[in-house]
């Protein structure tokens, strides 16, 4: 198969760098070559942090480039947008509904943009969102948007859930391992 391309996108501290590991080791046990960079920013600074996840049957080069994302999976609505020219024209957004103020936003030089899912479908996206804050709480920690966010992933793959679930086991600690399966399965089941 050709190599898919995949930006898993959010603010630090969000979970992404788990989520592109969880993601990785699941495409490396379905057999295919899997280039995995990950690109911090201001990352421990609350500012944007991006992975790239390549996969298919020989990946030359784990970087993405403007119009190369088969998926954007984003951990925050505002990063969804801005990394928005990076995904290919048939391409698909998968995103939190989650806001978190950047910079300018919280020392007031600007304001949060409003309808950003509105205007990503007006450009042209096919945009999947859902409120993964509230999921990851329901399961039982609000840190758990990213596992959530990984679950609503799950419906753009045709792996059973069972090798998804193979990841989890693999990827997260045995103790937290419960209360990511059912963040993994409200995000899948929503």
């Amino acid at each position: 198969m050709k190599t898919r391309n995949i930006m898993i996108v959010g603010v630090g501290g969000q979970g992404s760098l788990l989520a592109s590991k969880l993601l990785g080791h699941l495409l490396l046990t379905q057999g295919y070559d899997v280039k995995v960079s990950e690109v911090h920013g201001m990352s421990q600074r609350g500012g944007s942090v991006v992975t790239y996840v390549c996969y298919g049957d020989r990946v030359a080069s784990p970087v993405i480039d403007l119009g190369e994302a088969d998926l954007i999976v984003s951990f925050e609505l505002l990063e969804a947008a801005r990394w928005l020219p990076y995904l290919k024209a048939d391409g698909q957004v998968v995103t939190s509904t989650q806001q978190i103020d950047p910079m300018p936003v919280v020392t007031g030089a600007a304001q949060y943009p409003e309808n950003l899912v509105e205007k990503m479908k007006a450009a042209g996206a096919k945009v999947d969102a859902l409120d993964c804050l509230a999921l990851a709480e329901q399961a039982g920690s609000s840190k758990a948007v990213n596992i959530v966010l990984m679950g609503r992933l799950s419906h753009y793959f045709d792996f059973p859930e069972s090798v998804w679930q193979e990841a989890l086991a693999a990827t997260v600690p045995a103790k937290y391992l419960e209360l990511n399966q059912r963040a993994f399965a409200l995000g899948r089941n929503a």
